[in-house]
């Protein structure tokens, strides 16, 4: 089973989550919040800048887990 990793830098007030570890790239959803994909499209991570300087609603981001891998086979 995979892990998924939290990372936030307060110096940058950047949030980023991932759930996977592979390669990927990062689209713009607007209001500085980025989806990390993978070569595919699938969503692998999340990333949010200036996190501590939104309001206290929640962040809604629609994600699509997929089995990994070694669940497949």
């Amino acid at each position: 089973m995979g892990k998924m990793r939290v990372w936030y830098d307060k110096e940058g007030d950047f949030l980023e989550v991932t759930f996977r570890d592979v390669k990927g790239y990062m689209r713009d959803l607007g209001d500085d919040i980025f989806e990390r994909v993978d070569e595919q499209g699938h969503v692998i991570g999340f990333a949010i800048f200036n996190f501590s300087k939104r309001d206290q609603k929640a962040v809604e981001v629609s994600l699509e887990l997929l089995p990994l891998q070694s669940e497949i086979e």
